[in-house]
């Protein structure tokens, strides 16, 4: 096969340009580059395949079952509210909005809808990876402690109602910590050459030590890729604070949990030496800038990241800024955010571009491969835009082509994307599945199964989560809790 058009190359100072060429592609593999003065009348782009470094699949999204945007503490209470439907259905519809924005690989962090059942989650997912064609690193979720709150309970549950104080307190069924994390071997099962299973401790307030110990080892024996969020929220920071005086980081590295295999989600409140020792150790940030401003989190500090030599890749933690998967529209939102005010130069464009089609997958899938780069012998994923909107008014030689895709360039202008030299979206459409069909019956199922709309209870429990917040309660840590 053989793609024409402008092509975006990436030289060895880093510099990203378009030129016109031919790409032949040949067992799912790149072949050759050649220039073609010929090809500049093609009306494409050819770039590497974007990448969203940190993701959730879920096929509905939030808000339509009344878990509307707000303070993540807050927004966290009405996500057990979506109603359960087909696990396959629920992320192939997911995968297909990804793959018809351009996403060719995705970090998975799953949402378990019935806890007992994740192995058939597990399942389901990985052949929705297989039918929609996109490369899928499923982080299994695993999780322990502080189920309502960072910290201790009391003050939250002494705010509401007896009966639903006590409801809420009552054991959540899980399995154990140490019973979900024997999953990951036997989710194993289910890998394929674009599915493959990672340790997914949710997050530090979320996980015992002694899980994320076994985890740490666990990665070291196996070279299995570990997917965690870390710092999302201000709360989360100020908790670990108290939790672990010495340093929450310092303990994650004591413990061997961070390396190179470890990849981060938001990092919106690191601080200088957490940055500069994330960096000395090869962990990877996903940058997820809508998500953080629709949960209130704040701006992740890229200049930090910058500084010390923090790689980073783009996410949209299912929570794209418009709601809609555009993973063209959030480089803009990221850069917009990210470049510097003024004169200030931070985030450069080629930097913001690394970011989108190299670390990004490299946080996904490890450096195992060569993916991110148009070059002889690196993974067939590509996606070609077309450039006819974008470029309509721009008079001849007056704007780059690349500069005019990060100001302009939507997912309705991905015209085709390649995964392992295989067509997964052709004419702007999912080739895999019939996206229109899934999100119909999606929908459809999610309507049988009922809906919860918000209530009087549900509003007690966040505004009660937003003062046990505001007051600072999630620093109240019980001494057996605490850690050196």
């Amino acid at each position: 096969m053989t793609l024409t058009g402008h092509c975006a190359v990436r030289d060895d100072a880093g510099r990203w340009r378009a030129a016109p060429g031919r790409l032949s592609l040949s067992g799912g593999r790149i072949g050759a580059l050649t220039p073609d003065a010929d090809a500049d009348d093609a009306g494409s782009l050819i770039l590497p395949a974007l990448s969203n470094a940190h993701d959730h699949g879920r096929g509905m999204r939030t808000v339509a079952f009344g878990a509307g945007d707000d303070a993540l503490e807050i927004w966290i209470a009405a996500l057990g509210r979506e109603p359960r439907t087909d696990p396959w259905l629920r992320a192939a519809v997911a995968f297909a909005r990804m793959a018809e924005a351009g996403i060719a690989a995705l970090n998975h962090c799953h949402n378990t809808a019935d806890p007992h059942a994740l192995l058939t989650e597990a399942e389901a997912v990985s052949r929705a990876a297989r039918d929609v064609g996109v490369r899928v690193a499923f982080a299994l979720p695993i999780m322990g402690r502080n189920p309502l709150t960072y910290g201790d309970p009391a003050p939250l549950l002494a705010r509401l109602p007896a009966d639903e104080a006590a409801r809420l307190s009552k054991p959540r069924g899980l399995p154990s910590a140490m019973a979900q994390l024997a999953l990951v071997e036997e989710a194993a099962a289910f890998e394929h050459d674009l599915f493959e299973v990672q340790y997914g401790p949710v997050g530090p307030q979320w996980v015992d030590d002694t899980i994320l110990e076994r985890i740490a080892e666990g990665s070291a024996r196996t070279g299995r890729r570990v997917h965690m969020h870390l710092f999302e929220t201000r709360y989360q920071k100020e908790w670990a604070e108290a939790a672990y005086p010495g340093g929450l980081l310092a303990h994650l590295d004591a413990i061997g949990l961070l390396s190179e295999r470890l990849t981060v989600a938001h990092g919106v409140h690191l601080d200088e030496d957490d940055c500069a020792l994330l960096a000395e150790r090869g962990v990877r940030v996903s940058l997820n800038t809508s998500s953080n401003l629709r949960l209130r989190s704040g701006i992740a500090p890229v200049e930090r990241y910058l500084r010390h030599g923090l790689r980073f890749g783009l996410g949209l933690d299912g929570m794209a800024f418009d709601d809609d998967e555009d993973a063209l529209r959030e480089l803009r939102v990221a850069w917009r955010l990210q470049r510097g005010w003024g004169t200030q130069e931070v985030l450069a464009r080629d930097r913001l571009l690394d970011a989108a089609l190299i670390d990004g997958r490299r946080a996904i899938l490890g450096d195992k491969d060569r993916g991110g780069q148009l070059v002889p012998g690196a993974p067939a994923d590509v996606l070609v835009l077309d450039t006819g909107r974008i470029t309509g008014d721009v008079l001849e030689g007056c704007a780059d082509l690349l500069d005019l895709t990060l100001a302009r360039a939507r997912a309705e202008d991905v015209r085709s994307l390649l995964v392992a030299g295989r067509a997964v979206v052709a004419d702007g459409r999912a080739t895999g599945i019939d996206r229109p069909a899934a999100e119909a019956e999606l929908m459809a199922q999610a309507r049988a199964a009922g809906a919860i709309p918000p209530d009087a209870a549900l509003e007690r429990l966040r505004a009660a989560l937003a003062v046990y917040y505001r007051c600072g309660c999630h620093r109240q840590i019980a001494p057996e809790e605490q850690t050196a």
